[in-house]
């Protein structure tokens, strides 16, 4: 018996069945700014978004359990990612800055960011990403910084490669940076991505296409900024990132 062959998707089926859910899903009336916890094309939201209400939870045992950290307890280094190794990373370097702010235009200073990110290979420094891509022993992906009096903040490091993950055929996430805002305990937290501009796999990407508002996506792509760029050392790229009172970004 001759095994029966796999079909292949194409692009453009892909970028279809994507456009064709958010389609649907505007028409319902969806909110379209966030993005959708059981979005379809980003298979495993369909498993793993929250089903049931929200609990309702004690404020003063929650504090017990918050997270405790001061200006003693961040190191102005932590922000520099291409730092503290024997050598230097290989890939592109970058510096990332901008500022946080409330929805009314507000710094918010003393803010704890954290981010994470694959190396110039695409891969993560971590045991369960084993895709054949180079580690980079120079470059371990993460970093913190605390927010200025004006909410700015500030990251050397290297440009992220895309990466393949297995949600569909020849399915390759974009080169993002993960992003922590912590807000003032754990149960505030919110993570986000941040991606370049002209990336070709925009297009193609479940979880950058799971807001469904065109306008909205576009807030999660970095400017490149000149002023920021370093000569002859790094390009530079600059993200505000707004905090709204509903809890979302």
């Amino acid at each position: 018996m001759r095994a029966a062959s796999k079909r292949v998707v194409s692009q453009g089926e892909i970028s279809a069945e994507i456009a064709d859910i958010a389609l649907d899903y505007a028409r319902r009336g969806g909110e379209q700014t966030q993005p959708r916890l059981d979005y379809p094309p980003y298979r495993s939201s369909v498993l793993r978004h929250p089903k049931n209400p929200l609990l309702a939870v004690d404020p003063d045992e929650i504090e017990r359990w918050a997270p405790c950290f001061g200006h003693q307890d961040v190191d102005p280094m932590d922000a520099d990612l291409t730092a503290g190794h024997a050598g230097e990373p290989l890939g592109e370097r970058i510096i990332v800055t901008g500022r946080v702010l409330d929805e009314s235009g507000r710094p918010v200073p003393g803010q704890l960011l954290e981010i994470w990110q694959a190396n110039a290979s695409g891969r993560y420094c971590h045991q369960l990403d084993q895709h054949p891509a180079p580690l980079d022993p120079n470059f371990t992906g993460a970093g913190r910084c605390l927010t200025g009096p004006d909410g700015s903040y500030r990251f050397k490091t290297i440009k992220p490669g895309p990466y393949p993950w297995r949600n569909h055929h020849n399915a390759w996430r974009p080169a993002h940076i993960h992003f922590s805002v912590f807000g003032t305990a754990f149960t505030q937290r919110l993570v986000t991505q941040m991606y370049f501009p002209a990336d070709p796999l925009f297009e193609l990407d479940p979880i950058f296409q799971s807001i469904v508002d065109p306008v909205a996506r576009q807030r999660l792509i970095a400017d490149y900024d000149h002023n920021v760029t370093e000569p002859e050392y790094a390009t530079g790229y600059r993200w505000d990132l707004v905090l709204s009172r509903g809890g979302g970004l």
